[in-house]
């Protein structure tokens, strides 16, 4: 029978969500699905949305597969893997117009269950299961292969490719092999033999990946650790950072041991928060690159060590894997909502440098760089990276390293130096770039040493109350954050398509971090309505004075995050003192991370003049979920 409605039809280019129940194993063989597409040269871009609890509740995993190589959400789901009951009603409604619903059909629904505007795809998943296995666990665990198995036929996906990567999976346990393959073809066999197959949604091999990698942006922070000269790591555990510190151990584990076996380097999972971040002061102070991992709690719990170490100018990188706040939060959702909490970081008068990567690339690159800046600056770094980025699966560059790079330990001052007469005063600025000389513990019998306090001082380290004494040291401590400027990661920028037209857009995008992949595509959709908005990608904090020049080159400027806050937009006023009209936020923060069709719907709504967006509005068919609701000067505030 002809559907009334006309269903979706793509090749390389839709979205599948999965949903699940948290603890049912089905995580290995929805990355197998993701996997297998890769496998076939399709880029794919899968995130997991998981609770903060074991198991029961729900969980799904999404998959956007894109030839174009598009790696941001996109929001809407064309094809709904249902394979939780608590969520039925969510997961159907969220199924774009035409789209496909594939469900367990073992037990018959009422037909208000469905919708009439998509096409249900039914397999008797539970019914093959009890009738093959005995064993409990093996009917979940199997079910879930089965339906890997049955999404293969129906998407025409290559079958050798899912044997292949199964086989890789389970080549340390040869006994598991066997019955895995079988269950896929279980799932597969049932479609081909009951189904009309493929659907309108299909994989076709393509070389679209290239010699781009497959990795989560902990590991390869971890990575950048190990190659940015890291030798001890103190951290607490705290989602979702975690997999970070774990990551580093295993990589020293391979790498950081000498021609014996014994461990160059030193993982402390300590008793707190609090207590990590003052044993990697301590290892800095001592000359160590020291590094420790956590979220914005532990960020919290660690202001006081913070302020330590910028008032007595220690080394210390902190990795902050953001998630959603305040308090406890959303422990397992995204956000970029620790910005102004790094920035400012303790109490008093603090600023402190971030740096702001927008995927596992830029994880490993910065990880590396912040130990450098450290040192160099002698002071709290902070990598901004968040959950999105940190426990997902990116397509990115291949990571590089140049074996003939050296590490900047900034201004030591040698044993050398000292003996040679040198004038050593700990807190003095020598070269007028706020940044003094140090010496490790040690450096000299007589000469160097020097009292670390976190109270006031004259240049020479001794204990003074001075007002004089301490103005000179907050002033050039702005001084060094000054110079940072040049140090830090510069913005890109990407200027509007013009066409032969040189005139300036007169709208321009500032943004940064992870929602740069679902930016760039947001921008192209813009562009092809014929709006034209330069972009420019924040990469570090402070910002470099070409940011202060984008926001005057604008008429207005929109800043895309993922807080409620509009915590960098807060930040550029703050510190360039700007008009806050000129920076209009657009902000999404229910948890998930941003989605190319909320940026461009919130941007379209306000360029666009009132009698054209209707025209917008069908444009980017925003699902309710995703409407950005009306806010100040027009730019989107509210849950995505």
């Amino acid at each position: 029978m002809t559907p009334a409605f006309a269903p979706l039809r793509s090749v390389n280019d839709f979205v599948v969500k999965f949903a699940n129940v948290n603890g049912s194993g089905s995580a290995s063989a929805n990355e197998l699905f993701a996997k297998a597409i890769l496998r076939m040269g399709v880029p794919v871009s899968p995130r997991n949305i998981f609770p903060s609890n074991i198991q029961g509740l729900p969980t799904w995993y999404e998959v956007r597969v894109c030839e174009r190589g598009w790696l941001g959400r996109r929001g809407g789901t064309d094809l709904m893997v249902a394979m939780n009951p608590q969520t039925w009603d969510e997961d159907v409604a969220g199924i774009e117009p035409g789209g496909y619903l594939f469900h367990d059909s073992s037990k018959p629904l009422p037909r208000a269950k469905f919708r009439d505007d998509i096409t249900a795809i039914g397999v008797p998943l539970t019914e093959i299961c009890n009738a093959t296995y005995d064993d409990p666990r093996q009917r979940q665990l199997f079910k879930n292969i089965m339906y890997v198995g049955a999404l293969s036929a129906l998407l025409d996906m290559d079958a050798a490719t899912i044997e292949t990567l199964i086989g890789e999976q389970y080549r340390s346990k040869p006994k598991l092999l066997r019955p895995n393959v079988e269950a896929l073809h279980l799932g597969r066999d049932w479609v081909r033999d009951h189904l009309p197959h493929p659907i309108g949604l299909q994989v076709r091999r393509a070389d679209a990946v290239g010699d781009r990698i497959f990795v989560e942006g902990n590991a390869a922070a971890a990575l950048g650790c190990v190659y940015g000269g890291a030798t001890v790591c103190a951290w607490y555990p705290i989602t979702p950072s975690s997999s970070l510190a774990e990551a580093f151990q295993a990589y020293c584990r391979k790498y950081r041991v000498d021609e014996h076996g014994n461990a160059r380097y030193a993982v402390i999972q300590a008793e707190d928060e609090i207590a990590s971040i003052g044993m990697v002061i301590g290892a800095g102070w001592n000359g160590a690159r020291a590094f420790t991992a956590t979220a914005g709690p532990g960020i919290s719990l660690m202001n006081e060590f913070i302020g330590l170490a910028y008032f007595a100018e220690i080394p210390v990188t902190i990795i902050d894997v953001q998630r959603g706040g305040p308090s406890t939060g959303m422990p397992t959702r995204t956000q970029q909502s620790d910005v102004l909490a790094c920035a400012y970081a303790s109490h008093g008068d603090t600023k402190h440098v971030l740096l702001f990567p927008e995927d596992p690339h830029e994880c490993f690159d910065f990880a590396a760089r912040a130990l450098d800046l450290a040192d160099r600056l002698q002071t709290p770094v902070f990598v901004m990276s968040d959950l999105d980025i940190g426990m997902n699966q990116r397509l990115c560059a291949p990571l590089h390293w140049d074996d003939a790079r050296r590490y900047d330990r900034g201004k030591v001052m040698t044993a050398e130096a000292l003996e040679a007469g040198t004038e050593f005063a700990r807190y003095r600025d020598v070269d007028g770039d706020g940044i003094p000389y140090r010496t490790w513990p040690g450096t000299h019998p007589d000469k160097g040493a020097y009292f670390t306090r976190g109270t006031s001082r004259d240049p020479s380290a001794r204990y003074s109350e001075r007002g004089a004494d301490y103005v000179y040291n907050m002033r050039r401590l702005l001084q060094k954050f000054e110079t940072a400027k040049s140090l830090v990661p510069q913005p890109l920028a990407t200027p509007a398509a013009r066409g032969q037209s040189a005139v300036p857009a007169r709208h321009g995008v500032l943004f940064y971090g992870s929602t740069s992949p679902a930016m760039a595509e947001a921008i192209e959709q813009l562009q092809a309505d014929g709006m034209a908005l330069d972009m420019l990608r924040i990469r570090a904090f402070p910002f470099p004075d070409a940011v202060r020049d984008f926001i005057l080159a604008h008429e207005t400027v929109f800043v895309v995050e993922q807080n409620r806050d509009g915590q960098l937009r807060t930040l550029l006023v703050n510190e360039f003192d700007l008009d806050p009209a000129r920076l209009l936020p657009v902000l999404h923060y229910d948890g998930t991370p941003i989605t190319a069709r909320f940026i461009a719907g919130a941007i379209a709504a306000h360029v666009r003049p009132e009698a054209q967006k209707e025209k917008v509005a069908e444009r980017f068919l925003l699902p309710p979920e995703e409407e950005p609701a009306p806010a100040q000067a027009g730019a989107a505030r509210g849950a995505g």
